[in-house]
């Protein structure tokens, strides 16, 4: 394939998904917008460097995704991460809630909320959580896309469940709940 062939294909490629894996990174790092281009930025090269096995993919987007969520894994190994916080006007310090906070703060006050949550997550659990629940991904489709047996991400992600239902309490519905309040309206 010509080179010229083969940047086009790539940057209608990045032009089209890019969008959507920052997002899905921006959950991997809990809020992190800085860190979620970072991932996505690296799995970007490392994709363009294996664009030729990446192109004839059954799924390309998938590939892109994995490598965007190996990028996440291997990030949270390097000790800089585990030392480094962030804290910005997207990243507000946890404090009290201001009681009768304007129209769309309750909103923004459930994101800082479940990022918090995301956050105090272990990064495999987190990315487990973003595969099965954010993506809709199988337990198979997740556990290759996070090189571990399926039985793993089942662990993890009851674990994690556990832990985001703690973490966020009073925000949780189940679903029957949440049916029974909708037939009420």
């Amino acid at each position: 394939m010509r080179t010229s062939q083969r940047d086009q294909e790539f940057s209608e490629f990045v032009s089209a998904h890019r969008a959507r894996l920052v997002a899905m990174a921006r959950l991997l790092t809990a809020g992190d917008e800085a860190w979620a281009e970072d991932c996505v930025q690296t799995a970007l090269t490392r994709l363009y460097l294996a664009w030729p096995k990446a192109r004839v993919a059954e799924n390309r987007v998938a590939y892109a995704r994995t490598a965007v969520t190996r990028v996440f894994v291997d990030e949270t190994r390097r000790a800089h991460r585990r030392r480094e916080v962030t804290a910005g006007p997207d990243c507000p310090p946890d404090g009290p809630r201001r009681a009768g906070a304007p129209d769309g703060a309750e909103t923004a006050d459930l994101r800082h909320d479940v990022l918090a949550a995301l956050a105090g997550l272990a990064p495999r659990q987190r990315a487990v959580v973003v595969l099965r629940h954010w993506l809709d991904l199988d337990v198979a489709e997740t556990a290759r896309q996070l090189d571990c047996s399926e039985g793993t991400v089942k662990s993890q992600n009851a674990k994690a469940l556990a832990h985001l239902r703690d973490a966020l309490g009073d925000h949780v519905v189940p679903a029957q709940a949440a049916t029974a309040h909708e037939e009420t309206r």
